[in-house]
């Protein structure tokens, strides 16, 4: 069969790539072209667009884009048309996979979504398209097949796709360093700086991260430096602080390392835990998304840690209270805390059976294939 997906963040490729390798052992004859990145190329799909050509933040920046959004979605339908794939397979960006999702419904795709919008925290009322457009809904955080129950709509929970992941890299004994650079000392133990892969939020975030060296000395604060993060512009924020190291596609490597963390939200607030490495979030977004997401944002939470957990397990410092005297103080707790360190240890735990059994892209694979063939009897 012949299958379209869609990823249009660094997360969604990752879990993206890991779902294409098991649709190619569940259907040996899978045609498959992608919108993601670099994993979901070589994972075996044809990269029709990588996604950093489509990963706008915040609403000022998805405005200030608008026309090239436009584009890119008029280009995208065009090509599913010539493809004509057996199903259209998207995974969160709802943003423009919503869009996609209805013209593709009404030209009679089947179109299964992997990896739900976070609708029970925003936009509540895309329920709606969801239920006319989308053929099949695989949810990957436990509370949403009841959120969706109450709107009288049927997914199915297939486990979290990052559980998987970790358990693989925790599986790895590390012989490499950090980094390739010699020159890198890591004598010290390890605090690792997860700022982002965006320059507006980086840019915001890591500044007020990095006043943590002057405070905790005995340290070295290695940021996890993104693919789409140049050099030189982080190389601009952190100066000639030789305490500050940037290692470049060894994120896991570095959780493995660090005693604790300071990590803007999103998924890696969750990764961050399933590696049992203790955390701080951190969040700060331009004034005017702040202060638009205050009113429109319905959870209690930001990172996914807290959410699937409905409790507060890590510290959340989001907007004012995003201050360098509060993440030094909560920084400081997380490292020299006993008594708080073993409390979290014991969440994570929970966290970790909270998830499921860590198959989800084998689970999700198999749910579409066998979705698919019935569709097809």
């Amino acid at each position: 069969m012949n299958y379209y997906i869609i990823a249009g963040e660094a997360s969604g490729d990752l879990h993206g790539g890991n779902l294409i390798r098991q649709l190619r052992l569940e259907d040996g004859q899978a045609e498959i072209r992608c919108w993601g990145g670099d994993l979901m190329q070589q994972a075996g799909a044809t990269l029709v667009k990588h996604y950093r050509e489509l990963a706008f933040m915040g609403f000022v920046e998805v405005l200030m884009n608008l026309p090239v959004i436009l584009r890119n979605l008029d280009f995208c339908k065009k090509d599913i048309l010539q493809f004509r794939p057996d199903a259209l397979i998207l995974i969160d960006y709802p943003g423009f996979n919503l869009r996609v999702a209805k013209w593709a419904h009404a030209r009679g795709f089947k179109v299964i979504y992997y990896i739900s919008p976070q609708i029970w925290a925003w936009k509540e009322s895309r329920v709606h398209t969801i239920k006319r457009c989308v053929d099949k809904m695989l949810v990957i955080l436990p509370f949403e097949k009841k959120f969706y129950a109450k709107w009288d709509y049927d997914v199915e929970y297939v486990g979290h796709p990052l559980e998987e992941v970790v358990k693989k890299q925790l599986q790895v004994v590390s012989v490499k360093p950090l980094s390739d650079d010699v020159s890198l000392p890591l004598d010290k133990p390890v605090i690792a700086l997860l700022p982002g892969s965006r320059k507006q939020e980086v840019s915001k975030k890591l500044p007020v991260m990095l006043q943590m060296t002057e405070y905790f000395p005995e340290y070295s604060f290695v940021i996890a430096q993104a693919p789409s993060l140049e050099d030189e512009f982080l190389q601009s924020l952190t100066g000639d602080n030789k305490q500050v190291l940037r290692v470049k596609n060894n994120t896991y490597e570095l959780l493995k390392k660090a005693k604790a963390a300071l990590v803007t939200s999103g998924t890696a607030t969750l990764e961050t835990a399933l590696f049992g490495v203790p955390e701080v979030v951190c969040y700060k977004g331009s004034p005017v998304s702040y202060f638009l997401a205050k009113r429109l944002i319905k959870v209690k939470y930001i990172s996914l840690v807290n959410l699937i957990m409905d409790r507060e397990v890590v510290k959340e410092l989001i907007q004012q209270d995003f201050t360098a005297k509060n993440l030094r103080y909560e920084l400081s707790r997380i490292l020299n805390d006993a008594e708080k360190i073993t409390e979290i240890k014991t969440d994570y735990a929970a966290l970790w059976k909270e998830l499921g059994d860590g198959n989800a892209s084998q689970r999700a694979a198999k749910s579409i294939v066998g979705f698919l063939g019935k569709r097809e009897d």
